[in-house]
């Protein structure tokens, strides 16, 4: 039987920390800015989180599961008079070896620069993205340098939010015995606000590999609060699981559980 590891409980404790009420004083979810701007990838906050996928069944490997955890930051500047969003993502990855066990590694660091352009009713952000393989071994990650493109675009609404991240990235140097990186994902997201700082959302990433043909499309429905633990201070707790409607490759996952938090600071 496929199991959690240590990373999938710590995160997933943390996320059902949305259940506590110990836990922190409850934002009012009446101000609707307030919740949307909590869940907005455009929010010029101070970001510090961890997401952690726990995937207990894959794709042509019956009775195996893996797990990957996301470190994340997000700093805002000011950059040649741009507003700015400068976000990077390092995963710890569980994955199964063969006959049996698993092994654990730290993956390849991705950084994502957005630059700005707020509106009224719909805010865009656009910019470059670079990922340095600092995988602790070759299971782990591509060992290739890649440079990419990245777009989100937020639609606040009064019960809630819409919009979309897409980021797409390919391989321009490395390793020359590793094989070649073209990969685009596609992440559309949806909260709907509920009362005492609750709220519903669906945030699944479509990955495509644009290589091998492999793809998987999760669609997920979850559960998150948002706590205030000072006028400055929020934390965002939340569990979404995902089902991947349409899925190919090996050990492409059919379905997984995704939870975690964020810590934001008002940079102001």
């Amino acid at each position: 039987m496929p199991r959690p590891s240590m990373l999938h409980a710590v995160s997933l404790c943390a996320a059902m920390w949305l259940a506590s009420p110990a836990a922190a004083q409850e934002v009012v979810s009446s101000d609707a800015t307030a919740a949307n701007d909590a869940n907005s990838p455009l929010t010029p906050t101070i970001m510090l989180s961890v997401h952690n996928y726990y995937i207990p069944s894959l794709n042509e490997l019956p009775d195996r599961d893996a797990d990957v955890t996301l470190f994340r930051g997000l700093l805002p500047h000011m950059t040649l008079g741009k507003p700015q969003l400068l976000r990077f993502t390092l995963p710890v990855s569980t994955t199964p070896t063969f006959p049996t066990g698993s092994k654990t590694g730290v993956g390849d660091l991705l950084l994502m620069d957005l630059v700005m352009f707020p509106g009224k009713s719909v805010s865009l952000g656009v910019g470059p993205v670079v990922v340095a393989p600092t995988a602790s071994s070759a299971r782990f990650g591509a060992g290739k340098w890649q440079l990419g493109a990245s777009g989100a675009v937020v639609a606040p609404q009064k019960w809630g939010l819409l919009g979309g991240l897409a980021i797409y990235q390919q391989s321009v140097a490395g390793d020359d015995d590793r094989r070649d990186v073209r990969l685009l994902t596609v992440q559309p997201i949806a909260f709907y606000n509920l009362s005492k700082g609750l709220y519903l959302r669906s945030s699944g990433i479509w990955n495509f590999d644009l290589k091998s043909g492999d793809h998987y499309l999760p669609v997920g429905a979850g559960i998150g609060k948002i706590w205030a633990l000072s006028k400055k201070v929020r934390l965002n707790t939340f569990v979404e699981p995902q089902y991947s409607v349409i899925h190919k490759g090996i050990a492409a996952p059919k379905w997984q559980i995704y939870a975690g938090f964020n810590v934001q600071i008002a940079a102001r």
